[in-house]
């Protein structure tokens, strides 16, 4: 318990763990499926945020929200977190950058629309190499409920995911 609170401290300056973060934290970095139900501001990103930076690898992380993913990122580099977003927001140039140093190894964490995983190009190309190296340490379906609240029509992609 010590050892993770030690690096909760160090790496987002928090002195304990908000109710049932610690148990997602540990399920997560076993390694077993985790579903994280929290409302919203109760913490639910460092509950993979955490296990992402103790790992190695990069942590994929699957948002439906442009602005989402850039405040994510923009906190996560705050806290000089390795981090980055592949979205409809940047060209095909700055895409190309980051993907690059993605494979690189240059990024913790990895924030991508379900668009833009499931696109033949990116699971053909890119996630394959991934895989082999550095390696993908997680992928987090974030924002999910985005399935329950407004149905399966808003988003097809999120009922592809298990490709």
């Amino acid at each position: 318990m010590a050892e993770l609170q030690a690096a909760l401290k160090r790496m987002f300056g928090f002195d304990r763990f908000r109710t049932g973060q610690e148990a997602v934290v540990r399920d997560a970095l076993a390694g077993r499926d985790v579903l994280a139900l929290m409302p919203t501001g109760g913490g639910k990103s460092l509950c993979f945020q955490l296990p992402a930076l103790l790992q190695p690898g990069v942590t994929l992380v699957v948002s439906p929200l442009i602005a989402l993913m850039q405040d994510q990122v923009r906190l996560l580099r705050d806290n000089a977190v390795a981090a980055s977003f592949i979205n409809s927001s940047l060209d095909a140039a700055e895409v190309s950058r980051r993907t690059a140093a993605l494979l690189r190894g240059e990024y913790k964490l990895l924030y991508l629309a379900p668009e833009r995983l499931l696109l033949p190009e990116f699971l053909d190309g890119p996630l394959r190499r991934l895989s082999e190296s550095p390696g993908i340490n997680a992928f987090v379906i974030d924002e999910a409920h985005c399935i329950s609240e407004w149905g399966h029509d808003f988003r097809r992609e999120y009922r592809q995911l298990s490709l």
